[in-house]
């Protein structure tokens, strides 16, 4: 069994594996393989890959999200999996900064500190709740839409600094010990939210599921961060939002098009936070997860984290 594995990715397994350069086409005396293991892969050359590898039967993406993979046509009669998990505490981290520095106005004292300025303002005295503003995560009230791994983890976080987390799922109930309720119960919990977390995966379903809808049920205070997918954001509706002042910002780490193009407004919203695409990265117990679904692929097991085509 030929594994192919990414050389994004330094990658130590007891098996027949040659590393592929993810940027170029995978070479013809390798197109025999029967595993391919993926991350951060092209569209176009993992859309080759999807036609010359005829003998391919699975695809272990080390992505949370496949989007990528699903897109690249493989056949259907290939299975591909997730590497949900790898990311939990890396995009929850990430998360968590985004959050601290939307409530302790960081990118406005970044803003102040390239221009010399001391802002008094956002300094000295405070009050320690201040009605209609969102200024810290005691008491406030937080929602996870896309309540998976990620949120599991970055939720006892938020709740430890003081805040009241309520997650978003296809079904409601209780997970990881928080209340969870589905996206038709949006419309009455959004007035009452100081947060909006997404972190929901790209499906046909959640195309631009933050809409101009979702955002009007929001307070004028309230933030929004996205660290799922940049498709499952309206980007012309949450801009209008936050220059209108109809929320008060944002911060991002996914986006439609990647790289945010320059000519993008939501770069000079002063009120609006980017980074890279740096929430993940990084997959943790990458290689505990393959080496776990090969053992299950060799006996004809169910493997870990199947996706649905």
């Amino acid at each position: 069994m030929k594994v192919l594995l990414p050389d994004t990715i330094e990658l130590d397994l007891p098996l027949d594996t040659v590393v592929y350069a993810v940027g170029e086409p995978i070479p013809d005396e390798h197109t025999d393989a029967e595993v391919l293991v993926t991350w951060g892969n092209p569209a176009g050359p993992l859309a080759d890959a999807a036609r010359r590898l005829t003998k391919l039967r699975w695809v272990q993406s080390l992505a949370a999200g496949p989007d990528m993979v699903l897109a690249a046509g493989f056949a259907p009669d290939v299975v591909v999996t997730a590497g949900l998990g790898l990311h939990d505490h890396t995009v929850a981290e990430h998360t968590l900064a985004l959050v601290l520095a939307a409530a302790r106005r960081l990118n406005l004292l970044v803003r102040a500190q390239i221009g010399h300025r001391w802002a008094e303002e956002l300094g000295g005295i405070q009050p320690a709740r201040e009605p209609g503003s969102f200024r810290t995560l005691r008491e406030a009230n937080v929602v996870i839409w896309g309540f998976g791994g990620i949120a599991g983890t970055l939720a006892p976080l938020l709740a430890a600094l003081g805040a009241r987390v309520t997650g978003v799922a296809r079904s409601a109930g209780t997970r990881h010990g928080f209340p969870v309720v589905t996206p038709d119960d949006l419309p009455s919990l959004l007035p009452g939210t100081d947060l909006l977390i997404s972190i929901l995966p790209a499906t046909p379903e959640t195309v631009r599921a933050v809409d101009a809808r979702i955002l009007s049920y929001l307070q004028p205070h309230a933030w929004v961060v996205n660290v799922g997918r940049g498709a499952t954001l309206d980007e012309v509706a949450l801009l209008n939002a936050v220059r209108s002042g109809r929320i008060a910002g944002a911060a991002l780490d996914v986006f439609a098009t990647e790289p945010l193009p320059a000519a993008s407004g939501l770069w000079d919203e002063p009120n609006v936070i980017i980074t890279p695409h740096a929430a993940g990265g990084r997959p943790i117990g990458a290689e505990q997860l393959i080496m776990e679904n090969v053992a299950a692929y060799r006996e004809g097991r169910p493997l870990r984290n199947p996706v649905s085509r």
